[in-house]
């Protein structure tokens, strides 16, 4: 699935079903909070082989039970895209399973 940068309109039906995300610093941000290190380390590993497949990859921070994500394109300037929204969706998906 090819990159394309979304419209503003765009951006804000994506983030009306994107629960707790928001835009920080031009980046889809979200805070996921775990029962421990081990639960925070195994969605990392789930999500970062669903992004492997997806050739789209996380910028994320773990300290114990929390992981920060931030999802930009970098291949269309740090822009926020579909690929940033279905990588947000699959990230939500796995946690709530």
């Amino acid at each position: 699935m090819a990159a394309h940068k979304l419209s503003e309109t765009e951006l804000q039906q994506a983030l009306n079903s994107l629960p707790g995300w928001q835009i920080k610093e031009g980046k889809l941000y979200k805070e996921y909070k775990f029962n421990s290190f081990a639960t925070a380390l195994g969605w990392m590993v789930t999500v970062g082989v669903h992004a492997e497949t997806m050739g789209h990859h996380p910028e994320w921070f773990n300290v114990y039970s929390t992981v920060r994500v931030n999802l930009a394109t970098h291949d269309i300037g740090n822009a926020i895209s579909n690929l940033d929204v279905k990588l947000a969706e699959k990230m939500d998906e796995i946690y709530n399973s």
